[in-house]
This record gives structure tokens, sequence and C-alpha cells, in this order.
């Protein structure tokens, strides 16, 4: 039976040339050339949008926190931990990211939220300046502004 395996393979089909081979990797390798920068912009930018996010999320507390009547105005320490002890806001943000509540006019509450990572591309930054989107826009360093009008 061997043998008759055997006898049925000819010389030419015993394999893949090198030249196929050597094909086939230069294929593979012009795709990886092509994929891997386009995915390390794509995982840049979820830095940009976890800041974002953290934004939002911080606004949303700034909401819950006005929801009490008895809060009038607020800062980062009330959100982190008002007189009854709730927290609105976590200490700990996506990414380490770091925050800032500017209140002083109530009219206009402002979030900072900062990427600690550095890794925001820069041309997303500055696509989404003040002039684009003034309720929620990057400074071009590294800062995000989120704007919260009370109605």
């Amino acid at each position: 039976m061997l043998r008759k395996m055997r006898a049925k393979v000819t010389l030419g089909t015993q394999g893949f040339t090198l030249i196929e081979l050597m094909i086939v990797i230069a294929i593979i390798g012009i795709l990886a050339a092509i994929a891997i920068p386009n995915f390390i912009a794509y995982r840049n930018k979820t830095f940009c949008s976890a800041t974002e996010s953290d934004a939002n999320s911080i606004a949303s507390a700034i909401a819950d926190y006005f929801s009490i009547p008895a809060n009038v105005s607020v800062t980062d320490g009330s959100l982190e931990s008002d007189a009854n002890g709730k927290t609105y806001v976590g200490t700990e943000l996506s990414n380490g990211n770091t925050w800032d509540v500017d209140a002083t006019n109530m009219d206009n509450i402002v979030i900072e939220v900062t990427d600690v990572s550095g890794r925001c591309p820069d041309d997303y930054q500055t696509a989404m300046d003040a002039t684009v989107s003034p309720r929620g826009y990057w400074d071009g360093n590294s800062l995000y502004v989120k704007s919260m009008t009370m109605e």
C-alpha cells in the first residue's frame, strides 16, 4: 500500500517552492506594514475618548450633586465628598487622568480633564478646538475642557 502511495507522488508536487513562500511572506509583510500603524492610531484615539468620557461622567456627577436642593455651589472637594459623605466623582478616572472644576461662574461651570498618558494624538486635539465645539474641546495640551451651562 505504501508503494502505491509513493508511486502517485510525482517530483513536481512535493511542496511549495522557495519563490512561492517568499511571495507569501512579502504579501504578509505588506499587509502588516499597512495595518500596524492604523491599529496604533486607533488605540491612541481611545485615550481621547476615555478623557472625554471622564468629563461627561463628571458633568453627570455635577448634575446629580445639584439635584439636592441644599447644594447651591460646587467645588472639587464637594464632588469628592459632600457633607453627608456621598462621593459624586471617584478619585480614579480612566488611565490616571486628573480633573478640575471651575464654578466661579455658576451659569457656566467648566470641567477640565487632563489626559495624563499624553497619548491622545495632536491632530485629534487640534481638530476639536473651541471654534468647532465650544461646549467640549481640546486645548492642545492634553487638556479636555467641557462647559456646562446651567439653565
